[in-house]
């Protein structure tokens, strides 16, 4: 992948000295490669290092740009339906162990792991979607977002695409999370290992998350692994008068490895007025 990652990154920067012309044969089948490593799961666009800190890789995303710069639009068919993209369709679920109910799609490039489940919904170019993990009706993964093994994202669940720049981190969601319908997880927000986040929650790096019990802030965006969190808002005095800014909320903390029990987490919730 070395040599491969080079190749890329003198690509790009030909792209942008203007050196690079839309139509290259032999840059397109160089980036080709590196998005069917995306494809195959053999590569990912990033990951979580031994310190916990996010490392992206550059040159993946960069392939993926500079795919879209070399390729022209297409009229791309599938069954009944008509399409015009530059992207083809994800191929090859039942060799993968894939569930796909009609109505999902995956576009190249998207990794989804064996024993995963994608009811109606969409997963584009760059994201990771875990083994064992079910992406339920009309949720989305947007591009390079990288989704654990084994997480729920409930129906309507919105997880943000973050493509450029290629140094940006995109939205991590570590294994064992449960995320509640309609949650929008955007910019390169974080949800821990085995956190739950309650219906309707909107996370980003401008949120802050909240330590219901002290009243302390964690982080901006992040939420704890093994906690159970929720939407909310603080009070806020300002020129023109009160208001209440958006924030998250961590009503509990869970012992590390503890499966979520629906019934449980229901009756922690409810206890505050909110639901998984």
């Amino acid at each position: 992948m070395a040599e491969l990652s080079e190749e890329i990154a003198e690509l790009f920067g030909r792209r942008s000295r203007g050196e690079l012309e839309a139509g290259d044969a032999e840059a397109l089948a160089t980036v080709c490669r590196a998005i069917d490593l995306l494809d195959c799961g053999a590569a990912r666009v990033a990951e979580v290092d031994k310190a916990g800190g996010v490392v992206v890789h550059e040159w993946l995303k960069e392939a993926i740009l500079l795919f879209f710069f070399l390729t022209s639009i297409e009229t791309v068919h599938s069954g009944p339906f008509e399409y015009a993209d530059k992207l083809p369709l994800k191929k090859g679920y039942e060799g993968a162990g894939v569930r796909v109910v009609p109505g999902a799609s995956a576009r190249w490039g998207s990794y989804i792991g064996p024993g995963a489940i994608l009811m109606p919904s969409y997963v584009n170019i760059g994201a990771r979607v875990g083994a064992g993990t079910m992406v339920d009706t009309w949720a989305t993964v947007g591009s390079c977002a990288q989704i654990g093994e084994r997480v729920h994202l409930s129906g309507g669940v919105g997880i943000g695409g973050v493509l450029e720049p290629p140094n940006a981190v995109p939205v991590m969601i570590g294994d064992d999370a449960l995320i509640g319908s309609r949650c929008m997880v955007t910019q390169g927000a974080r949800v821990g290992e085995g956190a739950v986040l309650g219906e309707g929650t909107i996370l980003n790096p401008s949120i802050p998350v909240i330590d219901g019990d002290s009243g302390e802030e964690l982080s901006r965006g992040v939420v704890p692994a093994w906690s159970v969190a929720v939407g909310a808002s603080r009070r806020r005095q300002m020129a023109g008068g009160e208001f209440f800014l958006p924030c998250v909320l961590v009503l509990r903390r869970l012992s590390e490895g503890e499966r979520h029990d629906k019934s449980q987490l229901n009756e922690i919730l409810r206890t505050h007025g909110v639901s998984a």
